[in-house]
């Protein structure tokens, strides 16, 4: 139980520390590309990667719900045959920067979640899409790393605690999701018929 007490506290001062002004700039990001139609591009490595493609979950589903328009997120690690052959064939630090060379497009938003910051597949992607003049966002931890100081927006995890970062991450994530829905749905937005049926 005590180790409960320290995480969660751990929790609670990394949430206290966040740049709220990091966290708008970053859904105004959003809201930029779904606006222009441009897509978003998310990745990241094991539990950043796990991130990723939840955050794109949310927004092919429940940011989008019920719009005319909707969001066009793409998580770049849920391609397990791409990111293998690129891994195998080419070399493991380029299984992200290859597949935005076949995508990216000036109206994009590429975001790297990384908690050291330095993982070298991440900073490639990155560094890749700030040469072609794409806008970029970066999630990191620790000390912030090479993606939080090439990054047009940084949201920075200020915890040496790779579970409390990737824990922070995902709150993020949830914060951007609820600020599109009630901006573009509302304050109540529905998430289908059963899912309202199912939690009322």
């Amino acid at each position: 139980m005590d180790k409960a007490k320290e995480y969660l506290g751990l929790v609670k001062q990394t949430i206290d520390k966040l740049d709220q002004s990091a966290i708008n700039a970053a859904a105004q990001a959003f809201l930029d590309a779904y606006h222009k139609g441009g897509n978003i591009y998310v990745f990241g490595n094991g539990g950043s990667g796990a991130t990723a493609s939840h955050v794109a979950g949310d927004f092919l589903k429940g940011a989008s719900y019920g719009l005319d328009k909707r969001f066009k997120m793409i998580c770049l690690n849920d391609n397990i045959a791409s990111m293998m052959a690129i891994a195998n064939d080419i070399g493991y630090e380029d299984i992200f920067i290859e597949p935005l060379k076949n995508f990216i497009g000036k109206d994009d938003l590429v975001i790297g979640i990384s908690g050291s910051g330095n993982s070298e597949n991440v900073v490639r992607a990155m560094t890749y899409a700030k040469d072609q003049g794409v806008k970029t966002l970066a999630l990191s931890g620790f000390n912030g790393g090479k993606i939080s100081k090439l990054a047009d927006i940084s949201v920075h995890a200020d915890v040496m605690d790779m579970e409390v970062c990737e824990d922070i991450h995902m709150i993020i994530f949830n914060i951007i999701k609820k600020e599109m829905q009630a901006t573009l749905m509302g304050d109540n937005p529905s998430m289908g018929k059963v899912y309202d049926d199912r939690v009322s």
